[in-house]
């Protein structure tokens, strides 16, 4: 069996501007980075960027097991299957984050003959977005110690400081670190941080802005510190958006590459899921809605977290309207749900497979709550038998759900012609009454109560006592209407990654909250989650080579 690299290494590519064509984009609107990836001109997004034109596919998954369950490989082959039917659509997706690539997850790409390629590329530096990103957040943090040791005239409580530093990578040594050891030239000594790139408010600034004047304005109000009279002190102050911005200037523009079967992506920004909320660019979604008839995006993780971050933050921020939600289930992860060790998961066990349907269950009641409608999706795998197809075939019928097996991973867009036709019966034949999960006006507190209530199923929520005084200070600052972020694990729908399937009788615990003034959020992070990730004991590092031809082996 070829492995997903092979795939993609033996695929005969289009070139860049073969691709754009079939979106109607004219050659003086790509910027190229080579024959097969191109930005995205200002210029035509300006020109493009307006109303919501075309449908709006949100393609979403159960809570997942640790290797994930195929989303995007489900969004890529959905979009292929579109294509073989005629229509005029698009990918919009997000790039793929380093830390995953060499840890345990792997990358963004898609797999088997649902892939998007330059396949490499775009699973390591791609156009540089990230790196770009990493550098403006960076550049903000050395103004912000340089700004204390020169004197500190904004009176900032080195014990206040809120800007961590980040890189796109996993490495939990930096998650808690020392500055400025050595002498007096050397800094003020103080604790410092380290987040993910992909965690980081730039990445969500940079996600969520509609053009170069809107990410400006959203990097000058990044709350950095707080002085020691308790005001907020924030990036315009210390004139740090004009230098972040041109450091970005390039990063906000969407990439565009293709899939196997040539259909156009636009690739565009990462934020994860369990930490950040876990969409693709505001620009790449609203381009491929006036660009083509259907646009296909998905969000990270299960619909507890990217579901509901999307719906609740993007589309509420950016005006969108989603027509169709595809839910994507596998029968390994429900039996993993249901209690099976991975190990076991390849057994035939209709028994654990009832007992875990239950989280598919709870993730179709959560999205009905949303009022878009709903295809459910069984992502094959060559070991599900026809028992357990069949068993959850029917589950979802019973709850008035469409229901398609998707073997995109194995045969491509042939493989998803069933799920294809089942949306677009789906945006023929329903409309969707789109509507968020709570108002602006809700109290901070009884937006994340009504999460954890409706999304979750928890009893309550508990606060720690510097979670409780962030929220009050928030509130006070006048940020009380944003909408609020959770940040947890991806695994369950509680705060505790062992408690699978549809846990009851739990209240989740909020150990930290702060403000993405920026972005225009509420961060809040339940239980042990980590804004920096560590490696497994293998890394998927380990693994990854150059061979004598120069060609990348091992990456998946």
């Amino acid at each position: 069996m070829k492995t997903d690299i092979e795939i993609a290494q033996e695929a005969k590519l289009e070139p860049i501007r073969e691709v754009a064509a079939k979106l109607a984009i004219p050659e003086d609107d790509l910027e190229l980075y080579g024959k097969y990836k191109a930005k995205l001109s200002d210029e035509l997004l300006q020109r493009t960027i307006a109303n919501q034109d075309g449908k709006l596919v949100l393609v979403t998954a159960i809570n997942p097991t640790p290797a994930g369950e195929g989303k995007t490989t489900t969004s890529i082959g959905l979009g292929q299957a579109l294509g073989r039917l005629g229509k005029k659509a698009v990918l919009a997706l997000r790039e793929p984050s380093l830390g995953p690539c060499f840890g345990i997850k792997g990358g963004a790409a898609g797999g088997g003959y649902a892939q998007v390629v330059p396949m490499e590329d775009l699973n390591l530096h791609f156009t540089g977005d990230f790196h770009a990103i990493t550098s403006a957040n960076n550049l903000l943090a050395a103004l912000l110690d340089n700004h204390i040791q020169q004197g500190n005239k904004l009176q900032i409580d080195p014990r206040q400081i809120v800007q961590k530093r980040c890189m796109d990578m996993n490495d939990r040594v930096l998650r808690n670190v020392v500055v400025g050891l050595g002498s007096k030239m050397d800094g003020m000594v103080r604790e410092d941080h380290f987040v993910i790139t992909v965690a980081s408010e730039i990445m969500a600034i940079l996600c969520l802005a509609d053009d170069i004047q809107d990410l400006k304005k959203r990097l000058s109000k990044i709350i950095v510190a707080y002085t020691f009279d308790g005001e907020p002190v924030t990036a315009g102050d210390l004139n740090a958006a004009g230098a972040m911005t041109a450091l970005l200037k390039d990063a906000m523009k969407p990439n565009l590459i293709q899939t196997l079967e040539h259909t156009p992506a636009i690739v565009h920004g990462g934020p994860f899921a369990n930490i950040a909320h876990g969409c693709n660019s505001v620009r790449a979604t609203k381009a491929g809605l006036k660009l083509a008839d259907i646009v296909v995006t998905e969000a990270g993780f299960g619909a507890d977290l990217g579901a509901e971050k999307f719906f609740d933050i993007k589309c509420r921020k950016a005006g969108l309207h989603p027509d169709c939600v595809v839910l994507v289930a596998t029968v390994r992860a429900l039996k993993y749900n249901g209690g099976v060790s991975k190990a076991d998961l390849p057994k035939e066990d209709l028994e654990a497979l009832k007992r875990g349907i239950v989280n598919l269950e709870k993730h179709i009641e959560n999205l009905q709550k949303y009022q878009v409608p709903i295809v459910v999706t069984l992502n094959s795998f060559v070991t599900d038998t026809q028992s357990e197809t069949d068993f959850v075939e029917q589950f979802c019928k019973e709850r008035g759900c469409e229901f398609a097996r998707s073997r995109v991973w194995e045969l491509g867009g042939e493989g998803g012609l069933e799920l294809a036709g089942k949306v677009l019966k789906t945006l023929d034949e329903k409309e969707s009454h789109f509507k968020v999960l709570y108002p602006d006006d809700l109290e901070l507190k009884e937006k994340i109560a009504c999460i954890a209530r409706e999304i979750y199923g928890a009893d309550g929520v508990t606060y720690a006592p510097a979670a409780e005084k962030e929220l009050a200070r928030i509130t006070k600052l006048g940020m009380g209407d944003f909408p609020v972020c959770l940040a947890k694990t991806q695994y369950s729908l509680s705060d505790d990654p062992n408690k699978l399937g549809r846990p009851e009788r739990f209240t989740v615990n909020v150990r930290e909250v702060y403000v993405s003034a920026g972005a225009g959020f509420v961060v809040v992070i339940l239980g042990a989650i980590m804004t920096m990730p560590g490696l497994p004991k293998v890394p998927a590092a380990n693994g990854i080579d150059v061979d004598e031809n120069g060609r990348i082996t091992g990456l998946f």
